[in-house]
């Protein structure tokens, strides 16, 4: 039953995945690591699609944080339209023009809409970019962010982009549900 709902990851051709998986995609508070939102769905079913859904339990007092993974002009217009703010990591083949520079050396710029959103009549919508960069081990790594935070008084880049990295506390909430919590060594999978 459960393989006829969920099917099996991919495998190599010619064999098959021992147990059905399911896809769980998850909106988690950062500081408090609570689960707000769960979906579950047939692994088929990509992260990206399903994480519009947990939207429905965003609204104004929310900062919500995502990875380069689920930039989306959808995730943008969705998140502002619960009235939701959001900081996130786009990946660096996405451009964005720079229209004008602003005093924290973020700038301004513009995410326009798919094709898909652009039959219905969307337009586009105005976005603060925040790029930089951070050196781990000798290693440079550049980060660009996509925010509707556009007051530099209260949300100066430096300050969101250190608060960007708050965002990986979510993992550590997965690893506690998949491993921890299950009280035992095997982890759930």
């Amino acid at each position: 039953a459960n393989a006829k709902v969920f099917g099996y990851p991919g495998s190599r051709k010619g064999t098959k995945a021992a147990f059905p998986k399911v896809r769980v995609v998850l909106l988690i508070e950062a500081g408090t690591h609570l689960i707000t939102d769960a979906l579950m769905c047939p692994y088929r079913i990509g992260e990206r699609v399903r994480a519009l859904k947990l939207l429905r339990s965003v609204n104004e007092s929310m900062l919500l944080m995502w990875d380069r993974g689920f930039h989306s002009y959808q995730m943008v217009n969705a998140t502002l339209a619960q009235a939701g703010q959001y900081l996130g990591r786009v990946p660096k083949n996405v451009k964005f023009p720079n229209s004008q520079n602003l005093d924290d050396g973020s700038y301004l710029s513009w995410i326009n809409p798919d094709r898909k959103s652009k039959k219905k009549g969307a337009t586009k919508i105005r976005v603060r970019v925040i790029e930089y960069t951070i050196e781990t081990n000798g290693e440079l790594k550049n980060y660009r962010l996509i925010t509707s935070l556009m007051d530099l008084t209260l949300f100066p880049a430096l300050l969101l982009a250190q608060q960007y990295h708050q965002r990986w506390e979510i993992e550590n909430t997965i690893d506690e549900f998949k491993t921890h919590l299950l009280g035992r060594k095997t982890p759930i999978r």
